[in-house]
């Protein structure tokens, strides 16, 4: 896209100031045409490629027809925020005049395509509330499988919600349906989002996962070989499942930095003692209130951060008997605190959630 933007740079363009947001406007016979408005530079003066073609542009004369830059608010297009929870980002959509997401699950993994399409970990969708709640959340991983719930994502939607209904200046909670059920998320006054994230599931019928319980109705600390290595592992599920581990039975603590993520963590997911699959998390003790944990996603594969992980990994931490029930989880992305209350028996789970950019795509392209 860069060399593309170049060439146009060369040929003609047009610069407009914006006193909100810089802009970026490209349309080729390449390239989806995408406008993106990031808040990161809101001194930025915005190049706009226009949309005639490169070639011909710097003998066109300026024309009172209707351009892209005026279509582009029509119903022909898509419009979408983007946001990350500690790099892990999202697509955010919203959804809240229809019960059915605007796009389908192989579009959604159309648009989260990093080298053609915006690029993202998944597509989240801000629908109308169903059972007494105030929205429902859905999101369409980058696979364009659907997970119940995600933590990360979670805390984006509020955040969102937040904007979209201009709800600013005050400390601030609203229900939220998901799959795994009611969710409760809450701005705090410095930016962050708490969240109610219910309690933890540890039957392991109920995970699922096929390993045999092995305290109480759980697994707790049970030996799992992948790829001819024994490794312990505790299952827990936040809504979703997950498969915790500290390392490799009998075998030094875990330095989660020198793993090979991207080929181990392919063989825990698709393990067939995992019959929804599975997100596993590796997790290094630094202390027992400070772990550090890497995270292969169950439909999105490495990710700098997921919500319901660190949330996982302390419960299991505690189970285990590495880390009392106030946790940092150092992610690559950042740090989360986690907190497993033992007066409810719920996860609460803070950070932060940034939006990145907001901008339109036309569904032309979706449908290609």
């Amino acid at each position: 896209m860069a060399e593309a933007i170049a060439t146009a740079a060369a040929t003609s363009l047009s610069v407009k100031p914006s006193n909100l947001h810089s802009q970026l406007f490209l349309s080729s016979t390449s390239f989806p045409i995408i406008r993106l408005n990031s808040l990161k530079n809101p001194n930025f003066r915005p190049l706009v490629v226009s949309s005639t073609s490169i070639e011909s542009a710097a003998t066109q004369k300026p024309s009172s027809k209707t351009s892209f830059l005026d279509q582009r608010e029509g119903s022909r297009y898509l419009h979408f925020v983007k946001y990350h929870g500690l790099g892990n980002d999202f697509i955010l959509v919203d959804n809240r005049d229809s019960s059915e997401p605007k796009i389908t699950p192989e579009q959604a993994a159309k648009l989260c395509d990093r080298n053609f399409g915006i690029g993202a970990d998944g597509v989240i969708f801000a629908l109308p509330g169903i059972n007494g709640t105030d929205y429902t959340m859905r999101i369409f991983n980058s696979d364009g499988s659907e997970p119940e719930m995600c933590g990360n994502g979670v805390r984006c939607f509020a955040r969102f919600i937040a904007e979209i209904e201009n709800l600013h200046g005050k400390k601030l909670s609203f229900s939220v349906h998901t799959g795994a059920g009611l969710i409760v998320p809450e701005i705090q006054e410095d930016g962050k989002v708490k969240v109610d994230m219910g309690e933890p599931v540890l039957k392991a019928a109920d995970v699922p996962t096929k390993l045999a319980a092995n305290k109480n109705d759980a697994v707790v600390k049970s030996e799992l070989v992948v790829d001819g290595v024994t490794w312990n592992v505790t299952c827990v599920s936040m809504g979703n499942p997950h498969c915790v581990t500290f390392g490799v039975k009998g075998g030094q603590d875990l330095q989660v930095d020198a793993l090979n993520l991207a080929q181990i963590g392919p063989k825990f997911e698709h393990h067939e003692v995992f019959p929804a699959r599975t997100n596993t998390e590796f997790v290094q003790v630094c202390s027992p209130s400070h772990l550090k944990m890497r995270v292969w996603e169950r439909g999105a594969g490495a990710t700098l951060a997921c919500g319901t992980g660190a949330c996982a990994t302390v419960v299991a931490a505690v189970l285990e008997g590495h880390a009392g029930r106030n946790c940092t989880v150092d992610l690559p992305g950042g740090p989360l605190e986690i907190e497993w209350r033992e007066e409810d028996n719920h996860v609460y789970m803070t950070g932060p959630a940034e939006m990145v950019f907001d901008g339109s795509v036309p569904l032309r392209y979706l449908l290609e």
